[in-house]
């Protein structure tokens, strides 16, 4: 149960993260604002430090 939650969390992560990649590349083609895509990317990251630090919780408790 853990694991299929950890990674459906690793998968939102990265999906958030390649969305946020793509919506940079072509909003700057456009010379639109880039800002959505860099929240994305904002959002993603901070997901990979919350997770990383569970990580460490966890396996230093156990």
């Amino acid at each position: 149960m853990v694991f299929g939650l950890v990674v459906i969390y690793v998968l939102t992560a990265i999906v958030l993260f390649v969305v946020g990649i793509i919506q940079i590349i072509i909003k700057s083609s456009r010379n639109e604002p880039v800002k959505p895509g860099l929240k994305l990317l904002i959002i993603s990251v901070i997901m990979a430090v919350i997770g990383f630090g569970a990580c460490a919780v966890l396996l230093f408790n156990s």
